[in-house]
């Protein structure tokens, strides 16, 4: 869709988003609707001037703000959301089974469950399966389980906790422990990353999900430096120059810890284990 037809779908949604949080907060609001506080701000402003025919103050979506918290106190007749297309179902249902299979960006139990939900309300089963059945993905698959150290760290970074953690360096095959404050998930070539300010390298960090062997929360908020927080996220070491030459190789299985520190455009696994 584009810019203006999303904004469009979520100025309707959000009407009945708000008569379901009543005196929900502006940042959880803006969170949940998947927008900046300042876009959320331009949205409520816009969804004033909309309301019935006539136009007059009495018949204009209202809202009542105390301190920071938004309640709606006239709905204008949008009571429910909108119904979702098959291609926007499809879609979604698409992006929520990627998104359940990569560790720590959501909870896979809840992202389940939000697929048996939508595709109950979009009448998407039999379409679904006919769509998905063949790459082996059924409607009642169990959901992937997350490990311990993948719900602890989507935890910590949700509710801005410090952590401790374990991690294994693959290029150095060591596993060595650190307390990190986090930052925000990455999803870099198909992985998972916590960005995260390490306090031993007093330096912001990425750690692959799937090489935190372990971590713990710690009793104290996540404290990274001000300019480490608003920084855009560094992923440079995984941008190719088009400007250099290429090379193909062949990388032995022993060497593979190389494909996390070196930015590859295409990795092929080799019945022996090697990659090219």
């Amino acid at each position: 869709m584009t810019p203006v037809s999303t904004r469009l779908v979520r100025l309707l949604n959000m009407v009945p988003y708000f008569q379901a949080n009543p005196k929900v907060t502006r940042a959880k609001a803006a969170a949940d609707l998947g927008v900046s506080e300042k876009q959320l701000e331009e949205d409520l402003n816009q969804l004033w001037m909309c309301g019935l025919p006539g136009y007059y103050p009495g018949d204009l979506i209202d809202f009542e703000f105390s301190g920071d918290t938004i309640e709606v106190t006239f709905s204008a007749g949008i009571d429910r959301p909108l119904k979702l297309t098959s291609p926007e179902a499809t879609g979604l249902l698409v992006a929520l089974r990627a998104l359940a299979d990569i560790p720590g960006v959501v909870d896979p139990e809840a992202a389940r469950s939000a697929i048996a939900k939508i595709e109950a309300a979009a009448g998407a089963v039999g379409h679904d399966a006919a769509s998905f059945g063949a790459s082996g993905t059924a409607v009642d698959e169990p959901a992937p389980v997350e490990s311990r150290a993948a719900a602890a760290v989507r935890t910590a970074v949700q509710y801005k906790r410090a952590l401790a953690i374990d991690y294994y360096s693959a290029s150095h095959d060591t596993l060595t422990s650190r307390v990190v404050d986090p930052i925000r998930v990455l999803l870099i070539g198909g992985h998972s990353y916590l960005e995260a300010w390490s306090r031993e390298a007093e330096g912001v960090r990425l750690f692959r999900f799937d090489r935190i062997v372990e971590a713990t929360e710690l009793g104290e908020p996540a404290a990274p430096p001000e300019p480490a927080l608003h920084a855009p996220p560094d992923t440079s070491l995984f941008d190719g120059d088009p400007s250099l030459p290429s090379a193909r190789l062949w990388v032995a299985p022993a060497a593979s810890w190389m494909f996390e520190y070196y930015p590859m455009r295409e990795v092929l696994e080799l019945a022996d284990g090697s990659c090219e």
